[in-house]
C-alpha cells in the first residue's frame, strides 16, 4: 500500500476527531512533541520501525516516554498506530496532521533559503512583511545553502522569489551565451 495513503488516512481520522472534540491546539502541541522525538532520536526511530520488537514492548515504551506529557487521546492514537503495525509511518502521519492543522488555522509556511545565517532582525522583518502581504500567520523556516553565494530564495505556497546571487549570475551567463558577440 502507498505510504502517503496510509499517512493521510490516519492523519485525517485523528485530526477530525480532535476537531470534533475542540482539541486542535492540544493536538498540535502533542504532535510537535512526538514528531520532534522521532526526528531527533535515531534510536527511537529504529525502535519504532523494528519488526523484531514486540508490539507490547513498544506500547510500554510509548507509555513511559509520553505518559503524562501528551493528552490521553494522543497516547491512545499512538497505541492504535502501533497495534496496527503502522508505527514506521508515524513521522509521515505527524507531518500530515500538522499540515491539516496549519490549513485549518490559516497558517502559511514559508521557506527562506540563504547562503549564510541571517540576522534575527532581518528574519523578523521578512516574517512581518509576509504576514501583512498574505494577511495570515506565517511560519518561517530557515535553510542555509552556500551554493546561493549571496541573496536568498523565498518559497511560500506555490510562489517562489529567487533573489540569489547564483540565479542572477546564471541569468547573466544565459544572456551572454545568447548574444551575437564572438
Amino acid at each position: 500500500m502507498d505510504q502517503s495513503k496510509i499517512t493521510v488516512r490516519y492523519a485525517k481520522a485523528f485530526f477530525d476527531l480532535a476537531k470534533e472534540q475542540q482539541q486542535l491546539g492540544i493536538l498540535q502541541q502533542d504532535i510537535n512533541v512526538i514528531s520532534s522525538l522521532i526526528k531527533e532520536s535515531a534510536d527511537f526511530r529504529q525502535f519504532l520501525e523494528s519488526p523484531v520488537i514486540k508490539t507490547s514492548v513498544k506500547l510500554k515504551l510509548l507509555n513511559s516516554i509520553f505518559g503524562g506529557k501528551i493528552n490521553k487521546a494522543s497516547l491512545n492514537f499512538l497505541h492504535l498506530v502501533t497495534n496496527n503495525k503502522r508505527e514506521s509511518h508515524l513521522l509521515g502521519i505527524c507531518r500530515n496532521i500538522l499540515s491539516l492543522y496549519r490549513h485549518e488555522q490559516g497558517i502559511k509556511t514559508a521557506v527562506l533559503t540563504s547562503a549564510v545565517v541571517l540576522n534575527p532582525d532581518i528574519i523578523d522583518n521578512i516574517k512581518k512583511q509576509l504576514e501583512q502581504e498574505f494577511d495570515a500567520q506565517v511560519d518561517l523556516l530557515e535553510k542555509i545553502d552556500p551554493r546561493l553565494i549571496g541573496g536568498f530564495i523565498l518559497r511560500i505556497d506555490d510562489q517562489q522569489l529567487d533573489a540569489s546571487l547564483s540565479n542572477q549570475l546564471q541569468k547573466v551567463k544565459e544572456k551572454l551565451l545568447q548574444s551575437d558577440i564572438h
